[in-house]
């Protein structure tokens, strides 16, 4: 079978069978590609493709110099792409059964202290149009902790300030709800009343939350801007981006008192293994934790 063909089967499969969202899908597809140039420079039928090949495969990884974690995302796609196959039959064995996953070190995220988002909050200019809108914008990324995704993508229908929530549609169209502080609630309600009201909005847009002048949703790649450029103009010299804010958001929860198990459920995190990654705060921290709570030092 010809392997377009394939690639379109399996990442149809992610999107509709599993609930991947769209650019999961489109990074297993880049990933897959490579698989493919490969065997097709070789002449390799998927039928063909042997365990020695992969590995050949991946030394090549190796040798261009990718790093361990893009080379372990690029195999964990193989490796569920051979296991399609063999669920569909259309081979008789698995050849990325064997293939092992780069060591990988837990890469910690940055994460910027209240006082570094009180500066970057107040460095936002309210006398300029978009002002109101890129306070609300970073106020919702840490006071929620949503994905630059989620955020871009948050509707007016998705606001219940009544209740203290508003509505998240996250990876694989999972929704969830996470709670808004008041702080939130008053950003976002002056921004809607004081700017957003008064917009030509672009049909379609209608039920977007953030738009641009031109009455369009923003992108990702605009929010990533109004973040770098609010750093500079603060003199920030942490490397940021939305999801920085995600991170401190998790982080903050985390030294507050917050268990896991909760800031699993507000981040909308599956496994509770991927929010681990929040408890690096640093040994002073965790000294005075545990002298603090732990009942041998109250004797």
């Amino acid at each position: 079978m010809h392997w377009n063909l394939l690639h379109k089967q399996f990442i149809a499969y992610l999107r509709i069978e599993k609930g991947l969202a769209e650019n999961t899908c489109l990074a297993y597809q880049q990933d897959l590609q490579k698989l493919t140039d490969y065997c097709l420079t070789r002449q390799l039928a998927v039928e063909s493709v042997t365990y020695e090949h992969l590995k050949e495969l991946v030394s090549i990884f190796f040798d261009l110099g990718l790093s361990a974690r893009s080379q372990a995302r690029i195999i964990s796609g193989i490796k569920q792409f051979f296991g399609f196959l063999l669920a569909e039959q259309v081979i008789t064995n698995d050849p990325s059964e064997l293939l092992e996953q780069p060591k990988l070190g837990r890469k910690l995220p940055e994460v910027l202290d209240i006082e570094e988002i009180d500066a970057l909050i107040s460095a936002v200019d309210v006398s300029k149009a978009e002002g109101h809108r890129n306070r609300a914008i970073l106020e919702t990324l840490y006071s929620c902790g949503i994905r630059v995704s989620e955020l871009v993508n948050l509707k007016l229908s998705d606001l219940f300030f009544e209740e203290g929530f508003i509505r998240v549609i996250g990876k694989g169209n999972k929704e969830r709800l996470v709670p808004v502080s008041e702080k939130v609630e008053k950003e976002l309600s002056f921004y809607l009343e004081h700017q957003r009201k008064h917009m030509n909005i672009l049909k379609g847009d209608e039920n977007i939350v953030f738009l641009n002048r031109r009455g369009q949703r923003l992108t990702r790649v605009m929010i990533f801007t109004i973040i770098r450029q609010l750093a500079q103009a603060i003199g920030l010299k942490k490397s940021i981006s939305p999801h920085t804010f995600r991170h401190s958001f998790a982080t903050h929860l985390l030294e507050g008192g917050a268990n896991l198990r909760a800031i699993q459920e507000m981040l909308g995190h599956e496994s509770i293994t991927t929010t681990e990654i929040y408890t690096h705060m640093d040994q002073r921290f965790l000294r005075d934790a545990i002298l603090t709570y732990h009942p041998r030092n109250h004797q």
